[in-house]
Order: C-alpha cells, then sequence, then structure tokens
C-alpha cells in the first residue's frame, strides 16, 4: 500500500495539474488521493472507501485528466453519480482541471432539456459527468458513444446501488465497446452487494480502505440535546441565533416538513432555504448557489443534501429530525468538518426519539453524550429579528460560530446522565 505524499508533486503530476491544484488551494494530499492517484494512473481497476469529505472526488478526477487526450474528440472517461446536485459538484471540481488541460467536460443530467447536452455530445466532449438516467437516455439515442471510454467511474456507488439504480448501471456497462477501460468505484460504505458488483465487472481490482464511516471523523463534535417537543423550535432558533458567519445546514425528515420548517424560520426573519426533492432543478440549482455564495445563511434540508455534497466551511449541521439509520446520521455530520477541518454537528432529540436514536447509536457503536435544554418555549408566531445578535457580535469582534455554540453547550447547558440502556 502507497504511504501518504507529501505533496501533489510527489505523484509525478503533470505541471497544468499541479498549478492548478495551488490555485484551488490545495497542496497535500488525502491520504484516498495518495492512495488511488497513483494506482489510477498505472492503469489499474480501484475500490476506494473513504468516508465522506476524505476527497474522493479529486482522487479520480486527477488521474482522469492526467489520462485524457485533448486532441481526441471522443468521451474518454464517464463518471456516474446518484444526483444532480452531485453532479454539478463533481463538474466544479474536475472543470477547473480539465480547462487547464484543455480538456472538454460535460454534465448530463435530467430536469432540464437535451439539447444542449446533445450537442455538447456531439461537438466532442471528452469527459462526461451525469447520472444514470439521463446517461441511459443519450446512449439509447446515439449521442453518447463509449467506444473509445479509457475510465468509468463509479462515485458515491453504495448509495447509487442502494437506490435502485443497479439495473441502469449494468445497462450502461453493457454498451461499453472499449475493450481496454478501467473502470474505479469510490464510495463511503462497501457493503455486500456492492462487493459482488465489483467482483463482476473489475479486473483485478486494487482495494483501498482509507477509513470508514461506522463513526463521524474526529474533527466534527458531536452534541446531542434532549428537548422537549413543545420546546424544540425554540431551541433551534437560538442555535441559530448563535451561529457564525459561516453556513448551517438544517435536516429535516420529509419534504413537506423542510419546507413547513423553512416557512416558519422565514417568517421570524432568518435567512433560510429549503432543499428537498419536489423543487424544479432550477429552483435547486438557485437554492445551493445561493448556499455556497453566502448569501442563503441557513439551509434547510431532506438527506438529498446528505450525500456527496461539499459546500466548504459549513460551520454546523444541525439535525432538527432524526434521519432513518446510522449511516445517513453520519453522512448528516459529514457535510461539515470536511477536509481536516473543525465541525460541530447538533441532534435535538424528543422522548419519542428514543427507540430510533437507540438504533442509531446501537448502528455506531457508541454512545454520545447528552445535554438536557435547558428553559422553556418563547413566543413564536412573531417576527424575530435574530441576525441583529449576530450583527452585535461581528461589530465588537467575538469567537467563530463554533466556539459559540461549544460556549452556548458548556456553560448553559445541564448534562442529564440519559436513560438506562
Amino acid at each position: 500500500m502507497v504511504g501518504p505524499a507529501a505533496s501533489f508533486a510527489e505523484l509525478r503530476l503533470r505541471p497544468e495539474t499541479l498549478s492548478t491544484l495551488a490555485e484551488m488551494g490545495i497542496s497535500v494530499p488525502t491520504p484516498i488521493q495518495s492512495q488511488a492517484i497513483p494506482a489510477l494512473l498505472e492503469g489499474r481497476d480501484v475500490v476506494g472507501q473513504a468516508r465522506t469529505g476524505s476527497g474522493k472526488t479529486l482522487a479520480f478526477g486527477i488521474p482522469i485528466v492526467e489520462r485524457c487526450d485533448p486532441m481526441d474528440r471522443a468521451v474518454q472517461a464517464l463518471v456516474l453519480v446518484p444526483t444532480r446536485e452531485l453532479a454539478i459538484q463533481v463538474g466544479d471540481v474536475i472543470g477547473s482541471l480539465a480547462a487547464a488541460h484543455r480538456a472538454w467536460l460535460t454534465l448530463l443530467y435530467g430536469g432540464r432539456p437535451l439539447g444542449p447536452e446533445r450537442e455538447a455530445l456531439l461537438n466532442g466532449a471528452q469527459i462526461v459527468v451525469g447520472t444514470p438516467g439521463r446517461i441511459i437516455d443519450h446512449l439509447w439515442q446515439g449521442n453518447l458513444l463509449l467506444n473509445d471510454l479509457r475510465m468509468l467511474v463509479l462515485d458515491e456507488g453504495d448509495e447509487m446501488l442502494d437506490q435502485g439504480f443497479a439495473p441502469d448501471i449494468e445497462r450502461i456497462l453493457s454498451m461499453i465497446t472499449s475493450e481496454d477501460h478501467q473502470t474505479a468505484l469510490f464510495s463511503a460504505t462497501v457493503p455486500q452487494w456492492v462487493s459482488d458488483m465489483a467482483a463482476h465487472h473489475l479486473q483485478d481490482p486494487v482495494t483501498l480502505r482509507v477509513d470508514t464511516e461506522t463513526e463521524a471523523p474526529p474533527e466534527i463534535e458531536q452534541v446531542v440535546y434532549e428537548v422537549s417537543p413543545e420546546a424544540k423550535l425554540d431551541a433551534l432558533c437560538t442555535l441559530l441565533d448563535h451561529r457564525g458567519e459561516d453556513p448551517v445546514l438544517v435536516f429535516g425528515r420529509t419534504k413537506q416538513g423542510v419546507h413547513q420548517l423553512a416557512s416558519q424560520l422565514g417568517r421570524m426573519g432568518y435567512p433560510v432555504a429549503a432543499l428537498q426533492g419536489d423543487l424544479s432543478q432550477e429552483a435547486r440549482e438557485r437554492v445551493m448557489a445561493g448556499f455556497r455564495s453566502g448569501r442563503i445563511p441557513i439551509l434547510v434540508a431532506t438527506n438529498v443534501a446528505a450525500r456527496g455534497l461539499d459546500v466548504r466551511g459549513i460551520e454546523a449541521v444541525i439535525n432538527y429530525e432524526l434521519p432513518e439509520s446510522a449511516q445517513l446520521f453520519t453522512h448528516r455530520s459529514g457535510r461539515t468538518g470536511r477536509m481536516g477541518q473543525q465541525g460541530i454537528a447538533i441532534t435535538l432529540l424528543t422522548p419519542q426519539d428514543a427507540s430510533k436514536w437507540r438504533q442509531i447509536e446501537r448502528a455506531l457503536g457508541r454512545r454520545l453524550p447528552r445535554q438536557t435544554w435547558p428553559g422553556g418555549t418563547r413566543a413564536t408566531a412573531s417576527v424575530r429579528e435574530p441576525s441583529s445578535v449576530a450583527t452585535r457580535r461581528r461589530l465588537h469582534g467575538r469567537p467563530s460560530g463554533r466556539e459559540q455554540l461549544l460556549k452556548l453547550d458548556r456553560k448553559h447547558i445541564k448534562r442529564g446522565p440519559g436513560p438506562e440502556r
């Protein structure tokens, strides 16, 4: 197994790649990058397992652009992703590298017209990032040809197979006519069905297990508040009042619940938007652009934002409602504390959540310390101006939002023993 590289220069990358990485402010490879990049540059098939936020996109994106021939106007690399948002994100990361190598990258995903995508393919796009359903549309229409493919990547492979994409992926694989392409599968977890698929479709793959997602990474501080149902919204507002200048991600469980919570917070004066599956693609892209730019500092989302989406500098994740599984709990937490940065994940736990929380802790293999949320409820019908609190802190200077939240935790919250196990 390849040891960690001190710099990308040690990986013998082209000058264009090194200069682009420097412009992106990236200098030291993460463990998955140190191990996957050399293997992929050698032409090996790879199964890469690493937790969310570990740099998997560059782990396969760099080899893609390094091996791409800009003079060959054919699709040479295909990256399959489960969601439109992840397609856009992966395209943003690889796009800068592709442009430096004079290679053309295009995105293929649903919710928008086929025409511009067809034109990009016919004009010679060499790197394609897309969702399985839209990829199949272009394959059946003859717009996308895979006879010159050099590299196939399944990103977030466990999620794609778990969501029922396996038949679509099998169809895509059956339509690849190039004989010497390599295949890479990157995932946060590698359950048995992923291993079975890798054994069937990958040739003597290099298996890289840098770390797992059985628990949140050490950069993330986990805080669990026991709160009564009637005080839950009040607790969320207090947490939002103590946020800093970086974005905060609030998770709900259902599309309707997320919409209602975001609307309620908006009426109370918070700068907030909702991200859930009923939004049009244009609306989803507009919301994500606002969140990434900082124009929308608070995003309330369903689990659509729990996997794959990478927004740098998320200060805190708040589980307003519990997810369905420990895996989703970890994926949600992984939206903060990315790439070695510190973050905080806060969970609001009501008595009705007790059974599900025990299941999550059992799957995590550990108990998370709990604290009792103090005080009662405040009236929430009137319009509030929470931004004034943050404004006063900015004028007088204050610690980061994460430090404010931890200070709130340590100075104002009474620790409870938790229920008997």
